[in-house]
Protein backbone atom coordinates (compact mmCIF):
# COMPACT_ATOMS: atom_id res chain seq x y z
CA UNK A 1 0.00 0.00 0.00
CA UNK A 2 1.35 3.19 -0.94
CA UNK A 3 2.23 5.83 1.81
CA UNK A 4 1.40 8.83 0.69
CA UNK A 5 -0.92 10.26 -2.11
CA UNK A 6 0.26 10.83 -5.88
CA UNK A 7 -0.23 14.59 -6.05
CA UNK A 8 2.74 17.06 -7.98
CA UNK A 9 4.89 18.85 -4.85
CA UNK A 10 2.96 22.31 -5.70
CA UNK A 11 1.87 24.72 -3.12
CA UNK A 12 -1.59 24.52 -4.20
CA UNK A 13 -1.37 20.92 -4.09
CA UNK A 14 0.21 21.12 -0.43
CA UNK A 15 -3.21 24.07 0.46
CA UNK A 16 -5.66 21.10 -1.27
CA UNK A 17 -4.55 18.27 0.57
CA UNK A 18 -4.52 19.93 3.85
CA UNK A 19 -7.81 21.13 3.38
CA UNK A 20 -8.62 17.62 2.81
CA UNK A 21 -6.26 16.25 6.01
CA UNK A 22 -8.40 18.84 8.52
CA UNK A 23 -11.79 17.41 6.69
CA UNK A 24 -11.35 13.65 7.38
CA UNK A 25 -9.93 14.75 10.76
CA UNK A 26 -13.00 16.64 11.66
CA UNK A 27 -15.22 13.32 10.21
CA UNK A 28 -12.91 10.93 12.09
CA UNK A 29 -13.95 12.93 15.45
CA UNK A 30 -17.34 12.83 14.61
CA UNK A 31 -17.59 8.87 13.66
CA UNK A 32 -15.09 8.07 16.92
CA UNK A 33 -18.26 10.05 18.84
CA UNK A 34 -20.83 7.72 17.08
CA UNK A 35 -18.37 5.00 17.85
CA UNK A 36 -18.39 5.35 21.48
CA UNK A 37 -22.19 6.45 21.94
CA UNK A 38 -22.74 3.14 19.63
CA UNK A 39 -20.90 1.10 21.80
CA UNK A 40 -22.72 2.13 24.91
CA UNK A 41 -26.01 1.62 23.27
CA UNK A 42 -24.95 -2.03 22.53
CA UNK A 43 -23.94 -2.76 25.90
CA UNK A 44 -27.25 -1.14 27.34
CA UNK A 45 -29.32 -3.14 25.03
CA UNK A 46 -26.93 -6.33 25.59
CA UNK A 47 -28.00 -5.82 29.22
CA UNK A 48 -31.66 -5.56 28.58
CA UNK A 49 -31.58 -8.39 26.25
CA UNK A 50 -30.25 -10.68 28.58
CA UNK A 51 -32.86 -9.93 31.05
CA UNK A 52 -35.42 -10.04 28.64
CA UNK A 53 -33.97 -13.76 27.87
CA UNK A 54 -34.04 -14.90 31.65
CA UNK A 55 -37.69 -13.61 31.99
CA UNK A 56 -38.85 -15.40 28.64
CA UNK A 57 -37.42 -18.88 29.94
CA UNK A 58 -39.36 -18.67 32.96
CA UNK A 59 -42.46 -17.72 31.16
CA UNK A 60 -42.11 -20.07 28.46
CA UNK A 61 -41.11 -22.97 31.71
CA UNK A 62 -44.42 -21.71 32.98
CA UNK A 63 -46.77 -21.75 30.13
CA UNK A 64 -45.53 -25.18 29.17
CA UNK A 65 -46.37 -27.05 32.52
CA UNK A 66 -49.52 -25.13 32.37
CA UNK A 67 -50.29 -26.41 28.68
CA UNK A 68 -49.03 -29.70 29.84
CA UNK A 69 -51.67 -29.72 32.66
CA UNK A 70 -54.51 -28.94 30.71
CA UNK A 71 -53.33 -31.90 27.68
CA UNK A 72 -53.07 -33.97 30.57
CA UNK A 73 -56.78 -33.64 31.44
CA UNK A 74 -58.69 -32.82 28.13
CA UNK A 75 -56.39 -34.55 25.86
CA UNK A 76 -54.52 -33.72 22.51
CA UNK A 77 -57.54 -34.00 20.31
CA UNK A 78 -59.69 -32.06 22.36
CA UNK A 79 -57.52 -29.11 23.00
CA UNK A 80 -56.85 -29.06 19.72
CA UNK A 81 -60.99 -28.48 18.63
CA UNK A 82 -60.79 -26.11 21.67
CA UNK A 83 -57.84 -23.96 20.26
CA UNK A 84 -59.98 -23.89 16.81
CA UNK A 85 -61.10 -19.98 15.19
CA UNK A 86 -59.73 -18.07 18.71
CA UNK A 87 -58.36 -15.21 17.56
CA UNK A 88 -54.44 -14.40 18.23
CA UNK A 89 -53.96 -13.86 22.15
CA UNK A 90 -52.15 -9.89 21.80
CA UNK A 91 -52.48 -7.24 19.63
CA UNK A 92 -49.10 -6.13 17.97
CA UNK A 93 -48.33 -2.89 16.26
CA UNK A 94 -44.85 -1.83 14.96
CA UNK A 95 -43.35 1.14 14.35
CA UNK A 96 -39.88 2.09 12.44
CA UNK A 97 -37.17 4.01 14.61
CA UNK A 98 -34.01 5.26 13.87
CA UNK A 99 -31.11 5.97 16.36
CA UNK A 100 -27.71 7.41 15.33
CA UNK A 101 -28.44 6.13 11.74
CA UNK A 102 -29.27 3.08 12.47
CA UNK A 103 -33.52 1.84 11.81
CA UNK A 104 -35.08 -0.95 13.71
CA UNK A 105 -38.18 -1.62 14.91
CA UNK A 106 -40.42 0.07 17.70
CA UNK A 107 -42.61 -2.84 18.89
CA UNK A 108 -46.00 -2.10 21.08
CA UNK A 109 -47.57 -5.67 21.91
CA UNK A 110 -50.97 -5.53 24.23
CA UNK A 111 -53.38 -8.80 25.24
CA UNK A 112 -56.32 -8.79 23.91
CA UNK A 113 -59.29 -9.86 25.67
CA UNK A 114 -59.89 -13.52 26.10
CA UNK A 115 -62.51 -15.18 23.71
CA UNK A 116 -64.86 -17.30 25.26
CA UNK A 117 -64.88 -20.93 24.34
CA UNK A 118 -68.25 -22.91 23.86
CA UNK A 119 -67.16 -25.94 23.87
CA UNK A 120 -68.63 -27.79 27.53
CA UNK A 121 -65.47 -30.25 27.86
CA UNK A 122 -62.90 -27.47 28.10
CA UNK A 123 -60.94 -27.99 31.67
CA UNK A 124 -60.35 -25.07 34.19
CA UNK A 125 -56.90 -25.49 33.08
CA UNK A 126 -57.41 -24.17 29.50
CA UNK A 127 -58.34 -21.06 30.73
CA UNK A 128 -54.87 -20.70 32.28
CA UNK A 129 -53.21 -21.98 29.95
CA UNK A 130 -54.19 -19.69 27.56
CA UNK A 131 -53.44 -16.26 30.12
CA UNK A 132 -49.87 -18.27 30.19
CA UNK A 133 -49.70 -18.90 26.39
CA UNK A 134 -50.64 -14.72 25.87
CA UNK A 135 -48.04 -14.07 28.52
CA UNK A 136 -45.80 -15.97 26.44
CA UNK A 137 -46.34 -14.23 23.15
CA UNK A 138 -46.05 -10.79 24.76
CA UNK A 139 -42.39 -11.21 26.24
CA UNK A 140 -41.34 -13.31 23.39
CA UNK A 141 -42.25 -10.03 20.87
CA UNK A 142 -40.40 -7.80 23.12
CA UNK A 143 -37.62 -10.32 23.49
CA UNK A 144 -37.48 -10.42 19.50
CA UNK A 145 -37.88 -7.03 18.98
CA UNK A 146 -34.46 -6.45 21.80
CA UNK A 147 -32.80 -8.60 20.05
CA UNK A 148 -33.33 -6.83 16.15
CA UNK A 149 -32.32 -3.53 17.70
CA UNK A 150 -29.41 -5.36 19.38
CA UNK A 151 -28.41 -6.87 16.08
CA UNK A 152 -29.05 -3.25 13.80
CA UNK A 153 -26.85 -1.94 16.91
CA UNK A 154 -24.00 -4.14 17.11
CA UNK A 155 -23.72 -4.26 13.05
CA UNK A 156 -23.08 -0.69 12.32
CA UNK A 157 -20.78 -0.11 15.79
CA UNK A 158 -18.58 -2.79 14.19
CA UNK A 159 -19.01 -1.38 10.69
CA UNK A 160 -18.07 2.28 12.12
CA UNK A 161 -14.99 0.71 14.19
CA UNK A 162 -14.09 -0.46 10.53
CA UNK A 163 -14.04 3.00 9.34
CA UNK A 164 -12.44 4.95 12.31
CA UNK A 165 -9.54 2.22 12.01
CA UNK A 166 -9.63 3.38 8.48
CA UNK A 167 -8.93 6.99 8.58
CA UNK A 168 -6.85 6.79 12.22
CA UNK A 169 -4.62 3.71 10.12
CA UNK A 170 -4.78 4.56 6.55
CA UNK A 171 -6.02 7.42 5.41
CA UNK A 172 -5.11 10.22 7.51
CA UNK A 173 -1.51 8.77 7.68
CA UNK A 174 -1.45 8.86 3.51
CA UNK A 175 -2.53 12.40 3.84
CA UNK A 176 -0.35 13.80 6.52
CA UNK A 177 2.78 11.94 4.58
CA UNK A 178 1.66 14.05 1.43
CA UNK A 179 1.79 17.12 3.25
CA UNK A 180 5.34 15.93 5.20
CA UNK A 181 6.61 15.35 1.60
CA UNK A 182 5.26 18.49 -0.18
CA UNK A 183 6.49 20.52 2.02
CA UNK A 184 10.25 18.69 2.20
CA UNK A 185 10.11 18.96 -1.83
CA UNK A 186 9.12 22.81 -1.41
CA UNK A 187 11.85 23.55 1.17
CA UNK A 188 14.18 21.51 -1.23
CA UNK A 189 13.11 23.79 -4.20
CA UNK A 190 13.10 26.96 -2.34
CA UNK A 191 16.95 26.19 -1.29
CA UNK A 192 17.67 25.62 -4.72
CA UNK A 193 16.45 29.01 -5.69
CA UNK A 194 18.40 30.65 -3.34
CA UNK A 195 21.37 28.90 -3.95
CA UNK A 196 21.16 29.80 -7.90
CA UNK A 197 20.47 33.34 -7.09
CA UNK A 198 23.28 33.21 -4.89
CA UNK A 199 25.11 32.03 -7.59
CA UNK A 200 23.56 34.15 -10.33
CA UNK A 201 24.58 37.60 -7.79
CA UNK A 202 28.08 36.24 -7.20
CA UNK A 203 28.56 36.00 -11.01
CA UNK A 204 27.60 39.14 -11.75
CA UNK A 205 29.97 41.03 -9.19
CA UNK A 206 33.41 42.42 -10.85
Amino acid sequence: MQTRLKVPPTKSALLAIQRQEQFLVSGYSLLERKRELLTRLVYERLAHYRQLRREAQQVLESAYRSLAITQLRMGTRMLRQAGLGLEPAIRVRILARSNLGVEYPSLTAKPRPMQPVSLMWTDTSFDQTRKGMAELALILARLGEAETSLRRMLAEQRKTQKRVNALKNNVIPRYRETIRYIEQALEEEERNSLFQIKTLRAKSEP
